[in-house]
């Protein structure tokens, strides 16, 4: 660290500050960041890189990586500063600052997440070749309660839950319902160990309301890699905002 607090440069802070790739670019920031910040690559105290030059660098949009910062400002692993010596720092006692070395995800929460990319992509496929209105009528009025939820998180993960048993309805199978009923359990144990910022709600109902378009066209190659993209980048979310579980 440089005696005004940026960090120097090392091979593994290059990896942190490499251009990300489309689509998840929001996501894969969050989780760039908040991963060097756990493994200390980004250490306590330390100064981002001008905003302009590291949306040049991530090759990002300066909107996304506002995005992504303000998501890290609100879960606690960055502090932003106005004023000549302003600046967006990574907080003195970030979450996860004592927890270097180990995987956040770890093998119990990617299975989790490796049933869930199984049972939502084949809700999905049925969902595009079945959905009724009533369904799709349904699934809008859910993405409307998460855009309304401004109470705690458990308000808009409640509407979140029944938005993908939603779909999983949607594809008249009542198999996948039992599955995605069993999935949306797992993952809500899982989303407890994070932070959740609005940002992050924010981008994750606005796919939600692009999924129900697909699914009216009876587009389900776009709806697959659409859901896929929305599992992907909830991955990529939880990767860096991971908290230890409680002891």
């Amino acid at each position: 660290m440089d005696p005004t607090g940026t960090v120097e440069r090392s091979t593994a802070l290059d990896a942190v500050f490499k251009p990300v790739q489309p689509p998840t670019t929001f996501e894969e920031t969050v989780e760039r960041l908040g991963t060097a910040i756990r493994l200390g690559i980004l250490a306590p105290g330390s100064r981002l890189p001008p905003e302009r030059d590291l949306a040049e660098e991530l090759r990002i949009s300066r909107s996304t990586l506002r995005q992504a910062l303000t998501t890290l400002v609100q879960s606690g692993h960055l502090v932003s500063l106005r004023g000549r010596a302003g600046g967006t720092f990574v907080a003195a006692r970030p979450p996860l600052g004592q927890n270097a070395g180990r995987d956040p995800l770890g093998l119990q929460t990617r299975a989790v997440l490796d049933y869930r990319v199984a049972v939502e992509t084949g809700a999905t496929v049925l969902a595009a070749e079945r959905a009724t209105e009533d369904d799709l009528a349904s699934l809008l009025d859910l993405t409307l309660a998460m855009d309304a939820a401004s109470g705690p998180f458990e308000e808009y993960r409640r509407a979140d839950v029944a938005f993908h048993i939603g779909v999983a309805e949607a594809s008249h199978s009542a198999r996948l319902v039992t599955a995605m009923t069993e999935v949306q359990g797992q993952m809500s144990d899982v989303i407890a160990r994070i932070a959740h910022p609005d940002a992050v709600l924010t981008s994750s109902n606005a796919q939600h309301k692009r999924l129900i378009t697909l699914l009216r066209r009876r587009d389900s190659g776009r709806a697959v890699r659409l859901m896929r993209e929305h599992i992907v980048g909830t991955e990529h979310i939880l990767a860096g905002l991971m908290r230890e579980p409680s002891r």
